[in-house]
């Protein structure tokens, strides 16, 4: 077996393998599941382990943080290695996090444990559109990075409702053990479907600067970090915030949530439809929606149908985020895909960093409903400062 390969020959794929980018979308929803396990566990977790549930919150803090670290490195720190084989020890490393979670005694090895998962997520990330230009025919890139984006979508906005009522019938240690046990079968696959992926040529951190220094790519990248920042500073505590409902038992969170994931399905697909003839509108409606869903089920958590209304729209909303901000790079910097996807993923996962830990703070200090609507005051501000940069030539027809 050989792992450390040189590409020195272009890629002239003649089919597109449909079977290693169905794995891929499995391994994109195995690790985003396990990132977003805790908020559906929160009550459990800080029970089990005698802290608050701002502080268990933190487990998803520190998964972002290393896989901010993680994302734009882990090609300079594995540049000759066989992505297939990179990838399959990635996905062991977070079936041994999450088994590590299962089995922690205390607050410490809790994140310790969730560390290993961040690495697994943003080395996965990192290389993800590498490897899918590498597995598809040109003409069909788009349809396979939208598959594997897909798990993802799916992972993010149904983990938490999932979770929620895997919670209700099981230990959350026993939920951590299935996660880990799915992993390792993801990881396996990865390895037996993935045909040798070998690694492009490294372009190292410079090209990620010359992307930002492109016109209109960092005040946009303030404004989806702002964003996304405020939707995971609620959505991180969603669990708690539902609770105050006092009709709202376990079944029906669940059921609250399985409604934000439906929506967020509908969203990926319906804006996927009109992104291309309206982004510019877009742009700022998405990240309104996000502030307006999170803003109703902050003030209105004993009124059922505004509950309902709100977390729909949340839903909508974020479920089409990546959707518009990838079509957005795509116009603003055609010239440097990779490094902007690169840079997309790293503002993602620190937004992820930033908007869990602080959200964990103001709810331990002012309550629950004062961090949704500091969460909502983020997404409206990202989506003004999002709609108002340059956007970058429209796509010939």
């Amino acid at each position: 077996m050989t792992d450390s390969i040189t590409d020195t020959r272009p890629d002239l794929r003649t089919r597109t393998a449909w079977a290693g980018i169905l794995v891929m979308m499995a391994t994109s929803f195995v690790l985003v599941v396990a990132e977003f396990l805790p908020p559906s566990l929160l009550p459990s977790m800080a029970a089990a382990l005698g802290i608050t549930e701002g502080q268990a919150g933190q487990a998803v803090t520190v998964t972002a943080f290393v896989g901010l670290l993680t994302a734009p490195t882990i090609g300079l720190i594995f540049p000759r290695l066989d992505r297939r084989t990179l990838l399959s020890w990635l996905a062991v490393a977070a079936a041994v996090s999450n088994l590590a979670v299962a089995v922690s005694s205390d607050f410490v090895m809790l994140l310790v444990a969730r560390l290993l998962l961040g690495a697994a997520i943003g080395g996965f990330w990192a290389m993800s559109l590498a490897i899918a230009a590498r597995l598809s025919r040109p003409e069909h890139l788009g349809r396979a990075v939208m598959a594997i984006n897909t798990g993802t979508t799916v992972a993010t906005v149904a983990g938490v409702p999932a979770g929620i009522y895997l919670g209700s019938l099981f230990d959350w240690r026993v939920v951590f053990m299935g996660a880990s046990v799915l992993t390792v079968v993801v990881a396996v696959a990865l390895r037996i479907v993935l045909p040798v992926v070998p690694p492009a040529q490294a372009t190292g951190l410079r090209s990620l600067a010359d992307t930002v220094r492109t016109p209109g790519v960092g005040r946009g990248l303030l404004g989806h970090v702002l964003t996304v920042l405020g939707h995971f500073a609620a959505f991180t505590y969603v669990r708690t915030a539902l609770s105050q409902a006092p009709e709202l038992d376990a079944a029906a969170v669940a059921l609250l949530l399985a409604v934000f994931g439906f929506g967020g399905v509908l969203g990926n697909i319906v804006v996927g439809l009109l992104v291309d003839k309206h982004l510019r509108l877009l742009r700022y409606a998405i990240p309104l929606m996000i502030a307006v869903g999170v803003a109703i089920v902050a003030l209105w958590p004993g009124v059922m149908m505004a509950v309902i209304a709100g977390i729909a729209v949340w839903g909508i909303a974020f479920g089409a985020w990546l959707t518009v901000v990838a079509t957005w790079i795509a116009r603003v910097a055609p010239e440097r895909m990779e490094a902007g996807g690169g840079l997309i993923v790293a503002g993602f996962q620190l937004a992820i960093t930033i908007g869990a830990g602080v959200g964990g703070v103001l709810v331990d200090t002012f309550g629950v409903q004062a961090a949704l609507l500091a969460a909502a005051a983020s997404a409206l501000v990202g989506g003004l400062v999002f709609g108002t940069t340059r956007e970058g030539a429209e796509p010939q027809r």
